[in-house]
Order: structure tokens, then sequence, then C-alpha cells
């Protein structure tokens, strides 16, 4: 799991996007790092969010991004309704599942970005109060929204896992690399 991005090869925007997002999926994967199941779906804060929620949450939603630009219909799209389990494990749901799981999303967002002929390619926003009408974003503004989304929560994971056991971003790299 990456923890220094390293400058991009001249030229190389699409590797240093992605290489920017990919830090960011490493600080939520660590945050699980040595916990039990129970530990990572607890919320010692204030906070609803735990650990395995919020694994889940920026795994769908990195899919979610990546169907929208994909411009095909997203297989986990939440409703009003479900929109809270995007936040918690639920069924047969396990963190190594959900990790095999955002494994495979960040492969395909990877391979789909760098198969996109320009990082300047746009696909439309869907209608929501939130985004303008008939709105439409670059590849480029995915990946960015992506390091924004993604490290917003990992900021969150880092506060909840020192609230676990206090163990702060430097521990769960050294736990990391052994």
């Amino acid at each position: 799991m990456v923890t220094h991005v390293p400058a991009e090869a001249q030229g190389d925007e699409r590797g240093a996007l992605l290489s920017f997002v990919e830090a960011q999926r490493g600080a939520i994967r660590r945050s699980v790092l040595g916990l039990t199941e129970e530990q990572a779906a607890s919320r010692p804060s204030a906070s609803e969010l735990s650990l395995s929620g919020l694994l889940k949450h920026v795994a769908e939603t990195e899919l979610n991004w990546l169907r929208m630009a994909q411009q095909k219909p997203n297989e986990k799209a939440r409703t009003r309704e479900t929109w809270g389990d995007s936040f918690r494990l639920v069924g047969d749901e396990t963190v190594p599942g959900m990790l095999a799981f955002w494994d495979s999303v960040a492969k395909e967002t990877e391979d789909f970005i760098h198969s996109v002929p320009s990082l300047n390619d746009t696909f439309p926003l869907p209608p929501a109060p939130w985004f303008p009408k008939d709105g439409a974003v670059s590849m480029r503004w995915l990946l960015l929204h992506l390091v924004e989304e993604i490290g917003r929560h990992a900021g969150h994971a880092d506060i909840i896992r020192e609230s676990l056991d206090g163990k702060g971003a430097f521990d769960l790299i050294a736990l990391e690399r052994g």
C-alpha cells in the first residue's frame, strides 16, 4: 500500500493522479489492519462511522463514480431505503471480503482510466439537486474527486482507529511492513 507518492514521470498525469488515489486507498486499508470484525464495526467516537463501514462506503462510492464515467448502470446502486447499508457491513459481508471487492473496483478504475483517450474526456452527471443542470465532468475531475472523497474518509478512519487502540498512521505503516 502506497504511503509516499513519487513524482510522476514527465508527462504521466494519469499515473500521478492514480498514484494519489491509491495512496488514499492505502490509508483506509491500513486502518483495519489487525482488527477483529467486531473492532472494525465498532463506533468508539460520537460519530456513527465505523472502520468497516467506511471501507464499504469508499469502495461503493468509487464503483458508483466509475460506473458514471463508464456510463453503465451501477450494480450496487443504493436507494433511499438502503443508503444506511452503505455505511455498515450486512449479512455475510466481512472486512476481507470488502477489501477484495475494493481491490477489484480499484483495478477496474485504473484499467478504465488507462483506456480513455484523454483525461479531458467528459461524462454527464446525473440529475440531482447538488449537481448543475446538464452538468458534465472530466476524467481528470473524477480522479481528483476520488482523492478528495477517499482522503476525507481516511481522516475519519485515522480518528476512529486511534480511538480504538491508539494506533496512528505511522504505527499502522509499521504494522503493515512487519
